[in-house]
């Protein structure tokens, strides 16, 4: 097992294609810093460098917490970001950094993520623990994990792009219902309302989680996944289905092309199992990325 880098809040470690993105604060219930979300924001940058990895596993370390949430040791500052970056807080670098949530900041980096993504949610996971798993692309749970979109409970608001991912993940009702209680609520709950995929004893959890993993290294052709997940993804937003058949076109026709598609029907048809020999890094086809990057605008304070 390979760390390609050592972390302060996070442990990554990367085995026979398989990313483990764990975040490490046991002490604290992996709450959420400033430190932790420049972390994630870089662990995620190494996966997508290294084509050897084909999927990424987020946890939590220990059995009590995925991530309970932001750290609330600031006590009443927590969430007045003028005032912690007058008093020193690290990457609080101009007044756009100041204003930008860094929830949010983490949920864009995941949903640009060139690798699956397979949350492995071991336990509490409220604000921030809640809305960083929703660009995963299936979340799974320990069946001691509670759920919480706590911000109304707190003064505060939902973030991490969590008002774009949670309606088109659970419906607008089941969203709303969630976030205007703040409430707390169970496993069982969270997979009869759509957010996670399924509840394990938490001693299973991270055995299904490298099962599922496993299934799509092993058997899925890298640039076809990575199409996959930005197709899927992006095209929640499409005005209509045209917008989906301009890019499938081109994708199967570029695809088609390829070394992969010959091998994926070969392996086929010779009942063995396919070596895909073409890369993320270099492989991607000419029309990628088919989309326009939004950029951050503030639209506070205005008169």
């Amino acid at each position: 097992m390979a760390q390609p880098k050592e972390f302060e809040q996070i442990i990554l470690d990367i085995e026979e294609g398989v990313a483990t993105l764990t975040l490490n604060r046991p002490a604290k219930m992996n709450a959420f810093t400033g430190k932790m979300m420049y972390e994630m924001i870089e662990a995620f940058d190494i996966t997508d460098a290294d084509d050897s990895v084909r999927v990424v596993i987020v946890t939590g370390s220990g059995d009590r917490a995925f991530c309970a949430g932001a750290d609330l040791s600031e006590g009443a500052k927590t969430f007045d970001y003028d005032k912690r970056a007058e008093d020193g807080e690290a990457g609080r670098t101009d007044d756009v950094d100041i204003q930008r949530d860094g929830g949010g900041r983490v949920t864009l980096r995941i949903f640009d993520s060139l690798k699956p993504v397979i949350g492995a949610i071991n336990g509490a996971a409220v604000g921030i623990g809640v809305t960083m798993q929703l660009p995963m692309d299936i979340r799974i749970a320990s069946d001691n994990a509670r759920f919480g979109f706590v911000f109304n409970r707190r003064g505060i608001n939902p973030e991490a792009a969590s008002s774009w991912f949670l309606p088109r993940l659970v419906g607008i009702s089941q969203a709303l219902e969630w976030c205007y209680s703040g409430r707390v609520f169970p496993a069982q709950e969270a997979m009869e309302g759509g957010l996670v995929r399924s509840v394990h004893p938490q001693a299973e959890l991270m055995d299904v989680a490298r099962a599922m993993a496993r299934e799509i290294a092993d058997n899925t052709a890298a640039v076809s996944t990575t199409l996959t997940r930005q197709m899927m993804w992006r095209m929640l937003g499409a005005s209509h289905p045209m917008e989906a058949h301009i890019v499938d076109s081109a994708a199967i026709y570029s695809r088609g092309k390829t070394q992969d598609a010959k091998e994926g029907v070969m392996s086929f048809l010779e009942k063995r199992k396919p070596v895909y020999p073409v890369k993320v890094s270099d492989g991607m086809p000419n029309f990628y990325p088919w989309w326009d990057e939004p950029k951050f605008k503030w639209i506070g304070d205005k008169d």
